[in-house]
């Protein structure tokens, strides 16, 4: 594998960020050589507690990694978890990681895909309501994410990925009688990518979705909401999900949990997941990217 100079944020310093960045260098799992650059310092910040300061640093860190990854200084760029609301009191008025990394590269297209347990899993909506999905769900929107999904796979070396797309409602809305979403917006969207050369499948039913996934008859799965495909992966790799940001002109990852406030300070975080986001983002930065 190339060797690739990786930038990693400490994110939300009040909880588990700084811990299992320290704790997956220290591994001895990580095959790459690093070199420390400690930009910014923060002080007296109580741990376990939302504070303006720390989601201040947390952003103005992903500020700056993102600037040296645009500007060639970086291969990647690896965050640790941040606390949304300490984002917001921070000033930065963004749902999370995605949406202002977005902002920060000028990126319209982008999408959250989860990897871990052999799964791929692309999300259509993410930090939504439950009664608020079946709004947000429109053609452009689920086949924008299928294409993302279908380019994301081949940078990972798959030449014509298998793309499984899921339903809204249980059985895929079984022929209109759980729902016409399937009918008039997730068929509709997935015609649209088989049309543009996409393997796509669906809209099937989740729960069977994720059992065939498993047996290696799809190489990713889209999902219409989070906890549709969160729910599975978490299942199988909880300790060493990543979350890579689809759509992007950087590389970016980050372990997939949160800043775990209740145990931050006691020396107990599992660095798997920061691991795995570290050798992710190895991994595609020394992939080149395929059109």
């Amino acid at each position: 594998m190339a060797k690739a100079r990786i930038g990693i944020t400490l994110g939300d310093v009040a909880g588990i960020g700084p811990e299992v960045v320290c704790k997956a260098l220290d591994s001895g799992k990580i095959d790459l050589r690093f070199e420390y650059e400690v930009i910014g310092k923060m002080f007296d910040v109580p741990l376990g507690k939302v504070s303006a300061d720390a989601g201040r640093a947390a952003g103005r860190w992903v500020e700056e990694g993102v600037r040296r990854c645009l500007a060639g200084e970086l291969a990647a760029l690896v965050t640790a978890p941040l606390n949304k609301e300490g984002l917001h009191a921070g000033g930065y008025d963004f749902p999370g990681h995605t949406e202002l990394l977005a902002k920060l590269t000028g990126t319209s297209r982008f999408a959250m895909m989860l990897v871990g347990g052999g799964l791929h899993v692309a999300l259509v909506t993410t930090h939504l309501p439950l009664v608020d999905v079946s709004r947000a769900l429109t053609r452009k929107k689920i086949s924008e994410v299928i294409e993302l999904t279908h380019d994301a796979m081949k940078r990972l070396g798959i030449e014509r990925p298998r793309i499984a797309v899921a339903g809204l409602n249980p059985h895929a809305g079984e022929g209109g009688a759980f729902g016409r979403e399937e009918i008039e917006t997730i068929a509709p969207a997935v015609q649209a990518a088989v049309a543009k050369g996409i393997d796509a499948r669906g809209p099937l039913a989740a729960d069977a979705l994720f059992v065939q996934a498993r047996q290696k008859k799809f190489d990713a799965e889209v999902v219409m909401y989070h906890d549709q495909g969160l729910v599975p992966l978490k299942m199988w790799a909880f300790e060493s999900g990543v979350n890579w940001t689809i759509g992007l002109p950087i590389i970016r990852t980050s372990p997939d949990h949160g800043t775990a406030y209740d145990i931050a300070g006691k020396g107990i975080a599992d660095p798997s997941s920061m691991i795995a986001a570290i050798q992710f983002a190895a991994k595609l930065a020394s992939n080149p990217k395929k059109e």
